[in-house]
């Protein structure tokens, strides 16, 4: 007669494998914009003889004698940039799969930053995704980054995933499968980036801090380490559009900003799943980061 009871609390206990998918974000701005091939609006930049291009996808690949790195033709001053990718199983410690916009080769030295980053895993634990911002050289020497890290809802070996950067002159928002996990505001001009970035993708050897803080090496004996990206999007405003140029947004409302149920959407998954918060860590001088005072 024990059982009984028990079968009913069974049905009744909540599903684990349900509590991990975030609601509905209730829009989808990738919808909005269309997809290109690589070639209408990238360029290998290094390792060309590690990236090939098949069917509109992209495979770029790291062994012992190089890694592989994409830029975009033109840069921006604000837009949406997205790809669909696909990350190696197995083991890949000490290596970094990245989609991000940058004017480094234009600023050296005293560059900004927008990073979608994978930090590479070992046997059995999951990709841990990093989004980080730098502003006007604080990813220059003495590093200063503003990290929010997460593990997905979902394993990104198994399928392509849609990954994506809105940028606008008002915010940054971080976006999985149209499912927004940050949203960077700008609280001033000294912590936001202002000047036209390009968008960049590649795959490379960063043993010395992406997996476990170093702990963990790339291991050749696993080489290839590959990645593949499709479904390119970048839209917005180029850094030779008109001044009228709009800038594009992640919601319903044509001035920017979450819907309601983004926010909702948003908080959930940084809660379930945002595994570090730069402005949570007791560590950092924050002092360096004062858009974490208000």
């Amino acid at each position: 007669m024990a059982l009984f009871p028990i079968f009913i609390l069974i049905l009744l206990a909540p599903s684990s494998s349900n509590a991990q998918w975030p609601p509905s974000p209730g829009y989808w701005p990738s919808s909005r914009f269309r997809s290109m091939s690589f070639y209408q609006g990238y360029r290998n930049l290094w390792g060309y003889s590690h990236q090939r291009v098949e069917q509109n996808a992209l495979t770029i690949w790291l062994d012992r004698t190089s890694g592989s790195g994409f830029k975009s033709v033109k840069p921006f001053r604000s837009g949406y940039f997205a790809a669909s990718i696909k990350l190696q199983p197995g083991y890949t410690a000490g290596v970094i799969t990245a989609f991000y916009l940058s004017n480094n080769e234009a600023h050296p030295g005293f560059h900004d930053e927008v990073d979608i980053e994978f930090l590479g895993t070992t046997f059995g634990k999951p990709y841990t995704l990093q989004t980080n911002v730098y502003i006007r050289g604080s990813g220059d020497g003495r590093i200063i980054g503003r990290e929010m890290k997460f593990h997905l809802w979902f394993d990104p070996t198994k399928n392509f995933h849609h990954y994506a950067i809105l940028w606008s002159p008002k915010e940054i928002i971080f976006l999985v499968d149209d499912v927004p996990i940050r949203r960077y505001p700008r609280k001033s001009a000294a912590t936001f980036p202002l000047r036209p970035m390009w968008v960049y993708g590649s795959i490379w050897d960063a043993s010395s801090w992406a997996t476990e803080e170093g702990k963990y090496k790339a291991d050749y004996r696993y080489q290839p380490f590959v990645a593949s990206y499709t479904n390119f999007k970048a839209a917005g405003c180029s850094a030779y559009s008109p001044a009228w140029c709009r800038p594009v947004s992640a919601s319903p409302f044509r001035s920017g900003g979450l819907s309601g149920q983004q926010y909702r959407t948003m908080r959930w998954v940084q809660r379930y799943h945002m595994v570090y918060n730069y402005c949570e860590d007791n560590k950092r001088d924050h002092s360096l980061t004062p858009e974490c005072w208000g």
